[in-house]
């Protein structure tokens, strides 16, 4: 292929899994709430592992934590903790876990402060990493600076998920005018 992407997708050990996500997903703008919440539960997940291993496990990320949705998941008790703890599926941390109900609790309130998930992000949009950092850590549980970044990278609110000269760049910037806006 002629096309030149980003360096990650060029190297050897660059899985297929990989570039499907760099090609269809990572830097595109996400609208629907409970999708930025999905991306939000993948990235705290991420922590101290592969992103690989994160991406094979997305369909029972999201089957375990009902599609993301996050009216279910804010309500979650200590039945679905534990459903959660047990189910070999997904990344049995207690931490992550307790974090997505908590943070589902936490979007459930700025969605009533400001209409939706995305509309927060709108509204605080566009910020530096440092600021949206020290927002993140008002609001939610295991959100530290690099969780941050790549959650607001992935979704189009922070530039640096694509090189200029991978053609994803553009299209990027042709769907999400404002990404590079720092």
């Amino acid at each position: 292929m002629s096309m030149t992407y980003c360096e990650y997708c060029k190297l050897p050990a660059s899985k297929e899994v990989h570039v499907e996500y760099h090609n269809t997903a990572y830097g595109f703008p996400i609208h629907a709430d409970n999708e930025l919440f999905g991306r939000l539960i993948l990235e705290i997940n991420q922590a101290g592992l592969s992103w690989e291993i994160i991406l094979n496990k997305k369909k029972y990320f999201e089957l375990a934590f009902d599609a993301f949705d996050i009216e279910k998941v804010a309500n979650y008790g200590e039945v679905d903790f534990e459903r959660l703890l047990n189910d070999a599926s997904i990344i049995r941390n207690k931490l992550k876990i307790n974090a997505a109900i908590y943070n589902a609790r936490a979007i459930v309130q700025i969605q009533k402060e400001f209409g939706s998930f995305k509309s927060w992000l709108d509204v605080e949009h566009p910020k530096t990493k440092e600021e949206w950092v020290k927002i993140f850590k008002t609001r939610f549980k295991f959100v530290g600076g690099e969780i941050v970044n790549e959650f607001l990278m992935s979704t189009g609110y922070l530039p640096g998920a694509h090189e200029k000269s991978c053609p994803i760049f553009d299209t990027i910037k042709v769907a999400n005018p404002k990404w590079m806006e720092v």
